[in-house]
């Protein structure tokens, strides 16, 4: 196996605190993988043989409910850490994980994660933060699920997607990923028709623009105030 350069890990926050010595000993147990736009990584249910961390482009958590229906659970940026069923206290993956664009990841095989947590406590303190504030996150959205309207939980989403991944432009903060209607629709439980005329509504009124796969919110404070429902008309 060839030794992986610590200038792939160095700069990522979930690293941060590490001496560069420890840095180079964590990587000696990963190897680096590509993964093409719509690949899927690992899937729900299965065997949990390894977790992550991604390095470069952007991958959709997607869980498939009992009755069959896909939900987008989440969206992972450079840098996060993924698949950590261990962590979870899992043998398997609670999800499925699948490039949203080109993906390079590093993999770790899940039978190592107590020991490098233990030999590496920020790195172990980071993931368990980073869990810790997914779950947050998971029962923020089950909250919005069953008490805003579906207008509320699409401006929500938007909000979330621009924060995490936003860039700015001339135009505004553009979500830098490929989204479609259908992955919103997907996220917030509801039908690509209703996330199309909302969509379609907002661009009319100036607050974002939606182009293939693009969203760029023009105007955030306004997109703030249907999310928490305080527009007048």
């Amino acid at each position: 196996m060839v030794a992986l350069d610590r200038s792939l890990i160095s700069r990522l926050a979930l690293f941060q605190g590490m001496a560069p010595e420890e840095q180079s000993e964590l990587l000696r147990g990963a190897r680096s993988s590509r993964y093409a736009k719509d690949s899927t990584i690992f899937e729900q249910e299965a065997e949990a043989h390894s977790f992550f961390v991604l390095t470069a482009g952007h991958i959709r958590v997607v869980r498939t409910t009992p009755d069959g229906q896909q939900v987008i659970a989440r969206y992972i940026s450079e840098g996060e850490i993924f698949g950590v069923a261990a962590a979870l206290g899992r043998t398997t993956y609670p999800a499925t994980a699948v490039a949203a664009v080109d993906c390079v990841v590093l993999a770790w095989a899940n039978s190592l994660w107590a020991e490098l947590a233990r030999r590496f406590p920020v790195f172990g303190a980071s993931t368990y933060k980073t869990v810790g504030t997914r779950l947050q996150e998971t029962q923020t959205r089950v909250v919005e699920m069953s008490t805003e309207q579906v207008e509320q939980r699409v401006a929500h989403a938007l909000l979330r997607l621009a924060n995490q991944t936003g860039r700015k432009t001339d135009s505004g903060i553009e979500i830098d990923f490929p989204i479609s209607r259908q992955d919103i629709a997907e996220m917030t439980g509801t039908t690509l028709h209703t996330v199309s005329r909302l969509l379609s509504k907002w661009e009319d009124n100036g607050i974002i623009l939606s182009g293939r796969q693009k969203v760029t919110v023009k105007d955030a404070h306004r997109l703030v105030v249907l999310a928490e429902n305080r527009d007048k008309g």
